[in-house]
C-alpha cells in the first residue's frame, strides 16, 4: 500500500500543478490531442519516455511494449497494438517525428540472446529481433555476453527502423519527407542519451551542449 499511496501523491502534485497552475494547458487538451512526436518504448520500469525528454502533456504519443519492437507490416497478421497504435499516430494525428527509444540492460533483448524467452506470449514476441541477434552472434561470436546484449540492443533498434519502412502509409511520407524516422538509445548505466548516425552507421552521444 505505501507504493500506491506514493502515486495518490504524485497525482496530487499533477493536479495541483497542471489543473491549478498550467490551467490554459488543459483547456487547449480538452479540445483534443495534437502531438508531433510518437515514440516507441521500452516497458521497462526504468525507461520512461515522457521523463527522459521533459515532456509536458500532450507532448508525444507513446507505444510501449517488450524491448520497445516494431513487428512487419502484415495487415492479415491478427490482432496488434503496435500496427493500430502507429496507424492511429500516422494516418489520424499526422507525427512528424518517430522515435524508436531502445535501452541498455533490457531484459526482453537479454532473454532472446540467452535464447530464454519462454511462454505464452513472450518468446514469440522478441522474436521479433531473431535476425539482430544472429547478426550479432555472426559477427561477435567471441565477445562477452554483455558485450554481444548491448549489441543486440542496437541492432533490434535499427531492425524495428527497418520494419517500420514496410508500413506503406509510413514509407510514403518518409519518401515525401513529412514524417522522419530516428534511433535512439538510452544508456542507462552513463546516463546518456545516443542516436544513430546513418553516415557513421553507428550510435553517437546527442550533442546537449546549449539544451535546457
Amino acid at each position: 500500500m505505501q507504493d500506491i499511496a506514493k502515486f495518490i501523491s504524485g497525482f496530487k502534485r499533477f493536479q495541483r500543478k497542471y489543473f491549478s497552475e498550467d490551467l490554459e494547458l488543459f483547456q487547449q487538451l480538452r479540445l483534443g490531442q495534437c502531438p508531433k512526436v510518437a515514440i516507441i518504448a521500452c516497458a521497462d520500469s526504468r525507461v520512461d519516455p515522457a521523463l527522459l525528454t521533459g515532456a509536458e502533456p500532450g507532448d508525444v504519443f507513446v507505444v510501449r511494449n517488450v524491448a520497445n519492437l516494431v513487428p512487419p507490416y502484415a495487415p492479415d497478421g491478427g490482432f496488434s497494438s503496435v500496427p493500430a497504435a502507429l496507424e492511429f499516430a500516422v494516418l489520424s494525428l499526422g507525427i512528424e517525428h518517430l522515435i524508436v527509444l531502445g535501452h541498455a540492460q533490457c531484459g526482453g533483448i537479454r532473454a532472446l540472446m540467452a535464447d530464454e524467452a519462454k511462454g505464452e506470449f513472450l518468446g514469440k514476441w522478441v522474436d521479433i529481433a531473431r535476425r539482430a541477434r544472429d547478426q550479432v552472434l555472426a559477427e561477435l561470436p567471441t565477445k562477452p555476453a554483455s558485450l554481444q546484449a548491448r549489441a543486440c540492443e542496437q541492432a533490434a533498434i535499427l531492425l524495428s527502423l527497418e520494419n517500420l519502412m514496410t508500413y506503406p502509409w509510413i514509407a510514403s511520407r518518409v519518401a515525401a519527407g513529412s514524417l522522419h524516422l530516428h534511433g535512439w538509445y538510452f544508456d542507462i548505466t552513463a546516463g546518456a542519451m545516443l542516436h544513430y548516425q546513418p553516415d557513421s552507421q553507428g550510435f553517437q552521444p546527442i550533442d546537449l551542449d546549449g539544451d535546457e
